[in-house]
């Protein structure tokens, strides 16, 4: 979906891009699913499952605000790591402004600190959000506030659950007046520039994340490798899982089948519900070892290889 010129460019619009930046599970993709009322990002307990960047597209107050879901920020290991931080960086700098999210239950790790020191040096304004609120001691709540305080200086400060929604409209409110005036981006009914073929890939990708265990998920990338729309109004879309070990590939498989058909089966019913027509999916798994070393796999996933 590319952005277009839309019809809400009278007077007092505002527009913007808002990076959510964090270390890895610290809840990103389940605000920005919270905020669009939609699932435009893969959602599961493990880190790292966001390895690209998003965008949830979210109406409000006359502002259109293009919040960017981007991998969470770690130490990178392999060409696919490199590639995912330093889209992150590119986000944040490219933003209007930079939401950092910090899992409140962990506190402040040293990857947390780390990427408050690398965004305070930044230049960028910067908002904190302290998510998981719920599930953490309001007394525990002030030293860590405060020592991101002293390290971040962010604008401003904010408490939320992106699982409940708890604060979720008190922060949506303020980051819809801090938006640049400006004519929208996107066509009103947009709530994210996901093409479907890959949001299909992305709908299988979380189901291996939910269903497979230890290192696979991350030895693990989906391609939609054809998405053809039939005449009866569905679709028939044919997408391969690759596998950096033969091992995998049989685990991934299952007894029988068992568990691709499982994976198959929740990632269609959730594509039909979003994308609203029936779809025929077909998956197919392969061993490709070193695939996350390859300028093709990472240009796959939206990512730039030469900045790997």
């Amino acid at each position: 979906m590319n952005a277009g010129p839309s019809g809400a460019e009278g007077t007092g619009t505002r527009c913007g891009f808002v990076a959510m930046v964090g270390a890895p599970n610290a809840g990103k993709s389940t605000l920005l699913n919270r905020m669009t009322g939609s699932k435009v990002a893969i959602v599961s307990p493990k880190a790292q499952t966001t390895r690209f960047r998003t965008l949830g597209i979210v109406i409000h107050d006359k502002a259109q605000i293009v919040f960017v879901d981007l991998p969470g920020v770690f130490k990178p290991r392999r060409k696919l790591d490199r590639a995912m931080v330093n889209a992150a960086w590119t986000g944040v700098q490219d933003a209007d402004l930079a939401l950092f999210m910090v899992d409140a239950k962990r506190g402040l790790s040293d990857d947390v600190r780390e990427i408050a020191e690398q965004l305070s040096q930044s230049g960028r304004r910067v908002w904190l959000v302290l998510n998981k609120t719920d599930i953490v001691n309001r007394e525990a709540l002030l030293p860590l506030t405060a020592e991101l305080d002293g390290i971040l200086h962010p604008e401003k400060t904010f408490m939320v659950s992106a699982a409940k929604g708890e604060g979720v409209d008190k922060l949506l409110d303020d980051v819809a007046a801090a938006m640049p005036e400006g004519p929208w981006l996107y066509p009103e009914d947009e709530m994210t520039d996901l093409p479907d073929r890959l949001l299909a890939a992305e709908l299988v990708r979380e189901q291996v994340f939910l269903q497979t265990h230890e290192e696979i998920p991350y030895q693990a990338t989906v391609e939609t490798e054809s998405y053809k729309e039939r005449p009866d109004g569905s679709a028939r879309i044919d997408v391969t899982i690759f596998v950096s070990r033969a091992g995998h590939k049989g685990i991934l498989i299952g007894d029988g089948g068992r568990r691709i058909r499982d994976i198959g089966m929740k990632a269609r019913r959730q594509l039909e519900e979003i994308l609203g027509h029936p779809c025929h999916l077909f998956l197919n798994v392969k061993e490709r070892a070193g695939w996350d070393e390859e300028n093709a796999r990472l240009r796959a996933l939206g990512l730039d290889p030469h900045q790997a």
